[in-house]
């Protein structure tokens, strides 16, 4: 595949501390932050410009990280595929409001959300 084929399409910053984070990149790059409801669950989705759409987290562990969410055909075969290449799955496939996503850790420790949007 190319990486056409498979863009990051979100980008989601996972953070101990919302509103310092929030404020740190409106304040650096004019990103702001706004709260939607996608279900019954308020998500804060952030806007990084751009084609790729952003959001913020809260998570209890430090540090901050930034999770990349890529756009696959099936998410069930795509964590399959990274699984036989030594992955670990931190979240098996899950259906969601919108779309359907596992995240896996690579054998290097990264990690990655592995995402298709409902039609």
């Amino acid at each position: 595949m190319t990486p056409s084929e498979n863009p990051i399409v979100h980008l989601e910053l996972r953070t101990p501390n919302l509103p310092r984070a929030c404020s740190f990149y409106g304040d650096l790059f004019g990103w702001r932050s706004k709260t939607v409801r996608v279900a019954r669950n308020p998500y804060l989705t952030l806007d990084v410009g751009g084609r790729v759409d952003g959001g913020v987290v809260e998570r209890d562990a430090e540090p901050s990280l930034w999770l990349p969410y890529v756009e696959v055909d099936c998410v069930d075969s795509a964590t399959d595929r990274a699984r036989e290449l030594g992955a670990a799955v931190l979240l098996k496939p899950r259906e969601g409001p919108i779309g359907w996503r596992s995240i896996v850790e690579s054998p290097d420790g990264g990690e990655v959300a592995l995402w298709r949007a409902k039609a």
